[in-house]
Formats: C-alpha cells, structure tokens, sequence
C-alpha cells in the first residue's frame, strides 16, 4: 500500500496534480473544488462544480470530514484521509488492495482454524463409528460443499456409507458398490494419495455418489480418511449447479478436515473393536446366572472392590450333576489374592482349571490338590482360597459335602433360626507343594440354607463411624432373619446388609453363593 503525503494542494502549487495517489478538495456543501490526474482516472464521473456524491461511491460521498474511511473503488480497495484546510477538505486515497488482500486470508485461515477445532471436538465428542461417520458427512457437506458421502471400508461385502446435502439430514446406508466405479475411490479406500479434482470427469460418476434431489455434479473431490495405520474409509465432495470448482487450496483443506475425520473414526472403530473383546472376555470372567439344578436351589451375588471394573478376585460356580462325577452337582467359591484386573485374570485361570478338573468332583480333596499343583507352578506367590459343595437332592432333602481350604467355613441356617458353622477347613491353595483338607456332610431339611461367603462381607468396614467390622456377629443374626427364605432372597438379604454397612466407603470384594432345599416338593421325574 503507497501512503499518500498528506499535504494542502493551495501551498503545494499545482504539482499535486500529477501526484501518483487520487485526491479531491471538497467544499462544506459536498461540491467538488478541485481534483489530481489520479483521481479523475479512478472517478471518471467526478468533477469540479459537481456534488461529490454524483461521481463517487457512498462510503466516500457520505464520509466525515474527521475520519479516514475504507472502500472499494474500481477494482481496488482504498483508505481516503481527509485533509481540512480553509473551510473545504482534501480527501486523499491509498491504495490498500494488498493489505486487504492480506487480511482477507488472514481471516479465511482462521475461519479453517476455527472450523476443524471445532470440527475436531464434533467428531471426537463420540466413540461411536456410525455416529462419527454421520458427523463427518454432515460437516463436509455444510463447509466444504454443496454434498458429502463418508464411504467406510466394506463390512461383508457392503461398505457403511453416510451422505448428506448442505441443510439436509444425513443419510445413513449400506452400499454394494465397486469402488474402481469413480476413479480415485479405490485407491482413497486402499490410503493411497488423492487424485486432484480437475482429473476427475463429473458426468462419469456413477450414480449412487449422488444424494437425492442434488442434481448433476460440476466437481468431485476424492481423499482418503487416514487412520491409526489403516485407512479408515473415502471423503466424497461434490459441487453442482452454479458453485464453482474446487481450488487447490480447498482440496488441500479438505484433506487437512479428513484427516481428523480419519483419525476420528479410526479410534471409534479401535474403540468399538476393544469393547466387543472386553465383552466377549468379560462374559468368561463375570460369576454365572445360577437357577435351580437337580432339585437344589442355588443362587449368587457378587460385588467387586471397584464398582466400575466389574470383575475382581472373588468368584463363585456351579457345575451341574451332568458334568461332575457322582452325580452331583457341584458349587464353588472362591477369594483370589488381589483386586482388579490383575485378580480376575487368575480367576479365570483357576475356574477354567477346575472346570477341567469336573472328573475328579467326587473326591473334593484330590481335585483341590491337583488345583495346588496347577498354582503352585505359576511361581508368583498368588494363592486362593476355596470352598467347595457338592449337592445332591435325597427325597425333600439336600445332602451336602463341603470342603474348605484357607475359607472361611461356610454358615448353615436351620429352619427354626438357628445359624451353625460348618466344620470344615484346609490349606491356601497354591502356597505349599502338599495341602490338607477336611470334609463334612450337611443335610439340609426343606427351608433351610447353606451360604457360603467371601472375608469381603465379614471385613467390609463402615457403620455409623466409619471404622467398624461387619463382623461375623452380624452375619450370623443376619442369616438368622434368613430362615424359610429361597436362596435368591437370602443371598440378596446378606449383600445387601453388608452394602449398607459399607455405603460410599472403599471395600474389599464380596461375594456369597447360597445353597437351599426348597420348600416346595420335588416333582417326580419321568413321564
């Protein structure tokens, strides 16, 4: 921009006529005095005598004396100063087509600054794929053209695709398509460099890249979706009708947003693909639904240390009559040593051992020491704890042999009330090379129960201080509360009691499995 000199044209001479920058003296009524070469050039209406608003544009007609003011005359943008002397006003123009030009960009990148900051906070404001991809077609559409397809990596076959017109909803769908239709599409899908738009002939593409009601395209764009080392899909941008075509600046922006679109929908996939494993693992490691086997009723609950984590250290199974040896069905208990992950890792090895060791259920101590030579391999100082039921229904009756090693011995509740410790112990499996364990035989009458528990309940602290034990006191007074009850209900009663005591305060895991005869009598089997 060339800055005028700022001067009187009456103390000047007439030399200000030749000068390179337009001025004008105006009067106090707005009328033309005098103006340079320059001037007359740029306003060719413009002339001594004449209302300066009838040979120039208004910005400067309607201008104050007191003020530069900006505008565009010509094809050029201009800066005019005013110049006050003897009763009129010299207006002199600077050419500021340059600077504005400047600006002009300097806004434009930071409208694209701020576009993919907040596009960047739409697309990564979910984890899911779907809804990723639909996000992304909708802001193409909105920003960067008049349509956009986000065209995923195909899925048995069939690509999952979103297409949207700017101020249209996204259309979401599953195309059966081959890519090598468009050309570039094949090559975006495989993360290969995009081919530039004036390559690209509109009236070949095939029908499908066009959304419903958008007419003929005038101009594609084709870019891949980058992900975390794998392509994650194609960007499609189409133009149609007046618009005009993409410039090179605008596909190199374009590749800039698809890149965090990629990114995007590379970690929902990533995302999605880690929690359909979680899940699949979590479904080996999370206790089992228990129901009524042979007759016997049993049921569970557990609670981990870490609410939010959903597997820990204890665990509980019930292996049905079919699978075990003599018939009986067999319940198991457990307390790893640990919480978290770590714990439940172990779980998993322990009840997919003892799963393998069903044969031998008959004989409660040779399976309990085949499991101790099993740990005590591992070599890492984990150990267990164990209790063990095999069940098996006599007439109205229940007919237990329990087996503890390094458990708590499990409580049986008589119908009258009466809570009795089962006695029965044994050694921490997976710490000594030889364990030794006792068994005990149970009959439970119609009504009454046998809970096997985790020190999780026993240990849980809380109370009106804060600080106080469960206890087994209060285990026993409530399973005491406990008598005629089905064992879902007593199961729930003593997790309950113990959540309670705890409240919001950090707790071991807690786990109970309960073993009743039921009331009702057995039906016959058979037709």
């Amino acid at each position: 921009m060339t800055e005028p000199v700022l001067t009187d044209p009456a103390t000047t001479g007439r030399s200000w006529e030749t000068a390179p920058s337009p001025a004008l003296v105006v009067d106090g009524d707005g009328v033309v005095r005098d103006l340079n070469d320059a001037a007359r050039a740029l306003f060719p209406e413009a002339r001594p005598g004449r209302p300066l608003r009838l040979g120039t544009p208004a910005w400067l007609a309607d201008a104050h004396p007191d003020e530069t003011v900006h505008g565009v005359a010509g094809d050029r943008a201009w800066a005019a100063s005013p110049v006050p002397h003897d009763g009129v006003v010299t207006w002199w123009l600077a050419d500021e087509t340059g600077a504005e030009a400047a600006h002009e960009l300097l806004r434009q990148e930071r409208r694209r600054v701020a576009f993919l900051t907040d596009a960047s906070a739409a697309l990564l404001s979910s984890l899911n794929v779907e809804r990723c991809i639909e996000v992304a077609a909708r802001l193409a559409a909105e920003h960067l053209a008049g349509a956009a397809v986000v065209l995923a990596p195909p899925v048995q076959g069939r690509h999952p695709a979103a297409s949207c017109v700017r101020g249209e909803a996204v259309t979401l769908s599953r195309l059966t398509i081959d890519p090598a239709d468009l050309p570039g599409l094949d090559e975006a899908l495989r993360g290969f460099p995009p081919v530039p738009s004036r390559w690209l002939d509109p009236g070949a593409a095939p029908s499908w890249i066009l959304p419903a009601g958008f007419g003929p395209a005038t101009s594609i764009v084709v870019t891949p979706l980058p992900g975390h080392g794998v392509p994650a899909g194609a960007l499609i941008l189409l133009r149609t009708g007046d618009q005009s075509a993409f410039t090179e600046q605008e596909e190199i922006f374009a590749r800039l947003f698809a890149a965090r679109a990629g990114a995007a929908i590379s970690a929902a996939r990533m995302f999605a693909h880690q929690a359909s494993t979680t899940e699949t693992l979590m479904r080996e490691l999370l206790p089992p639904r228990l129901e009524q086997l042979g007759g016997v009723e049993f049921a569970g609950r557990y609670r981990p240390a870490q609410d939010e984590d959903r597997i820990g250290g204890d665990f509980y199974d019930v292996h049905s009559a079919v699978d075990t040896a003599g018939g009986e069905s067999l319940a198991v208990l457990g307390d790893v040593c640990g919480k978290g992950l770590d714990a439940a890792v172990l779980t998993g090895k322990i009840r997919t051992t003892l799963r393998a060791l069903l044969p031998m259920a008959e004989d409660h101590h040779r399976l309990l020491s085949l499991l101790n030579t099993s740990l005590a391999s591992l070599e890492d100082g984990r150990f267990v704890t164990l209790a063990l039921a095999s069940a098996r229904r006599e007439g109205d009756s229940v007919r237990l042999r329990v087996t503890c090693a390094g458990h708590p011995p499990p409580l049986v509740v008589r119908s009258d009330g009466i809570v009795e410790e089962v006695d029965t112990g044994g050694n921490l499996i997976g710490v000594l090379p030889e364990i030794r364990t006792t068994t005990e035989e149970v009959l439970l009458a119609p009504g009454e129960s046998l809970l096997m528990y985790t020190d999780g309940i026993v240990e849980a602290k809380g109370g009106p201080l804060g600080d106080e034990m469960f206890g087994e006191e209060r285990l026993h007074t409530a399973l005491s509360e406990c008598a005629d009850l089905a064992a879902d209900a007593v199961a729930e009663r003593v997790q309950m009691l113990a959540a309670q005591w705890v409240g919001p305060r950090p707790h071991d895991d807690m786990a109970v499995l309960v073993i009743t005869a039921p009331r009702t009598p057995r039906r016959p089997e058979g037709p």
